[in-house]
């Protein structure tokens, strides 16, 4: 499976749902930029741990999953149009910018002399119903940019593929968990096992792929649905507290079981993957303080955590190829005789590389990110510090960036 990282594709609303103080998005909103930032740290080191301290992947689809939950008190066909104009235009940027230089580079259609699948495939470019194609192996920029940076630039794409399905199944996600909330959490768990058994095989790479992330994060997206439907809460305190450990520790003995390590960690292991980031993030869905103002130690993070919220699709979308640029010209150093003679370890150390990435990161931002405020039809900002406010209803209120 694609290895994992993700953003949010929309900030959640501000305003009160299902009876939850309106603050608790405050909670959500600092779950979402944790989970951002440690992306962009483990795309950068590959350290193991990193998804065990905090699964992003499982608390980027949860809030995702409630905030679509809460939308869906309107007209399904209304939501879905809004999600996908919110999702799809800085993936076109994106694509605008890559593929074109993947063409200059010499990239197109097959030596097998089938020129129409090619194009056909570069449709999921614009509609990203499966992954879309990349060109393999190509040269990089010498000194700037790393070889195969296309690799890095399609790299997170999986997730934008997952979240798209995962919002057009939504409509009847919620309607089977309304009726049978046991039975709906369980199923991708159940699937999940079953492809680890080798219960159920698939034949391409396509399909299987799709249905490996829905069995492996699926549970994640319906646990934020059922949160926003006040299942959760429904249940007995003790219930959460007993059970998501259990789940989560049985996650963690099969990844020990086969192998878990540098280079087979839980992105390798789509079941372990599955139970731990279920356990852990209903964990976190539980204890979900209600926050009517950010909390004092928290104040000062408050415009870093709006900034990554507003900007968290361009964030993600970029990030690989700003780490592989970073990581280039940190690299540069080395030619360096002085530095590579008296200070190798900091040549070595990724901290500052990982530095230099979020100030290529933040270039990204005031490039692209006011492609995010368009599709959300509001006015393009380089630098998002606050939500904007828009004219309704001849007042003036701050607008939620959930469609």
């Amino acid at each position: 499976m694609t290895t994992h990282a993700t953003p949010a594709t929309e900030a959640a609303p501000r305003e009160p749902a299902s009876g939850k103080k309106p603050g608790r998005d405050r909670y959500f909103d600092l779950l979402r930029a944790l989970a951002l930032f440690r992306v962009v740290l483990y795309h950068l080191t590959g350290w193991a741990w990193l998804p065990l301290v905090f699964p992003s992947m499982g608390v980027m689809f949860a809030l995702a999953g409630n905030l679509m939950a809460r939308s869906l008190k309107r007209p399904p066909v209304q939501v879905i149009r809004g999600r996908m104009r919110r999702l799809l235009p800085p993936l076109w940027l994106l694509g605008a910018v890559g593929v074109t230089g993947m063409v200059l580079q010499g990239w197109g259609p097959d030596a097998d002399g089938h020129p129409g699948w090619w194009l056909l495939h570069l449709t999921f470019w614009i509609v990203p119903l499966s992954d879309p194609p990349y060109a393999e192996g190509l040269p990089g920029l010498h000194g700037y940019v790393g070889e195969n940076w296309a690799a890095d630039l399609a790299g997170p794409l999986w997730y934008i593929r997952a979240y798209l399905w995962y919002v057009l199944l939504s409509p009847l996600l919620l309607k089977a968990l309304r009726a049978m909330p046991v039975v709906t959490l369980a199923l991708p768990i159940a699937l999940a096992v079953a492809f680890e058994r080798g219960y159920l095989t698939l034949p391409g790479e396509r399909i299987p792929s799709a249905l490996t992330d829905f069995s492996t994060f699926g549970a994640c997206w319906i646990l934020g649905m059922a949160h926003q439907e006040g299942i959760l809460a429904r249940l007995p305190r003790y219930i959460v507290p007993s059970v998501a450990p259990a789940i989560a520790l049985a996650g963690l003995w099969y990844a020990l079981r086969h192998g878990f390590g540098p280079g087979n960690d839980l992105d390798s292991m789509p079941l372990a993957q599955a139970l731990w980031s279920f356990g852990t993030v209903l964990l976190l869905l539980h204890v979900s303080p209600s926050w009517s103002e950010w909390p004092r130690r928290l104040r000062r993070w408050a415009g870093p955590v709006g900034l990554l919220n507003s900007r968290a699709v361009t964030i993600y979308l970029w990030h690989n190829v700003c780490i592989l640029i970073a990581a280039t010209l940190w690299d540069r150093l080395w030619s360096v005789t002085v530095l590579e003679q008296n200070v190798p370890g900091l040549l070595e150390s990724p901290w500052p590389v990982l530095l230099l990435a979020w100030v290529l990161i933040g270039g990204c931002v005031v490039a692209f990110g006011w492609v995010e405020d368009l599709a959300a039809k509001q006015k393009p900002r380089l630098w998002p510090k606050s939500e904007p406010r828009v004219r309704v209803r001849g007042s003036r209120r701050r607008v939620a960036r959930g469609g």
